[in-house]
């Protein structure tokens, strides 16, 4: 599990102007996005149990809030582990929200919203553990009922974990995620989507 401290600061992938990021080969880096679209299209056609196998046993799955803060204090315009958070979830917590949005008595998803998933951005540092560092760039449109529409932007912070192809389907599992996003007051009348 990474360390969460200090606000925004993290173990996070900077592939940006000026860093000091390695290059990831060709093939990892389409099997990377390969696999992070297919985890969005499971989500937009609402396949969630197959979805929750995506994950590692030990996950942290994170969405701390964010801050207006001035130049100075922008370290910490991002809350921390141990501040308030929309969703701070293990394994278990993810398998109750997915308990709770295949019930049919989810009742701020009944009739389910439609939603729509672009990831962007995609950077990839390797570890020296073998797993690997992404960062990605996400936008979630929902539309719900006859005229309600919603959307939230953000970066996700995700660490992937290789896994065996024959097991499971898919290459890695996510081991972490921090969804970090942009607005510091949330638009959405609810957070009822995993985002």
């Amino acid at each position: 599990m990474i360390e969460h401290s200090g606000g925004a600061q993290r173990d996070q992938p900077d592939a940006g102007a000026g860093s000091a990021y390695r290059r990831t080969d060709v093939l990892t880096q389409h099997a990377v996005e390969q696999f992070l679209y297919a985890e969005a299209q499971l989500l937009d056609e609402h396949r969630y149990v197959e979805w929750i196998e995506l994950f590692a046993d030990d996950v942290h799955y994170w969405a701390p809030t964010r801050m207006t803060r001035t130049h100075r204090e922008r370290d910490r315009e991002i809350s921390d582990v141990h501040q308030s958070a929309y969703i701070d979830d293990d394994l278990q917590y993810l398998k109750g929200r997915v308990r709770r949005l295949t019930s049919g008595v989810a009742w701020s998803e009944e009739p389910p919203s439609r939603t729509r998933r672009l990831i962007t951005n995609v950077r990839i540092t390797p570890r020296e553990d073998g797993e690997l560092a992404v960062t990605s760039n996400f936008y979630v449109y929902r539309s719900r009922l006859e005229r309600h529409e919603d959307w939230c932007v953000g970066e996700r912070f995700d660490v992937l974990r290789p896994v065996d192809l024959d097991a499971t389907g898919y290459p890695y599992v996510v081991a972490d995620r921090r969804i970090v996003l942009e607005q510091t007051t949330l638009l959405m009348p609810s957070l009822s989507i995993l985002l």
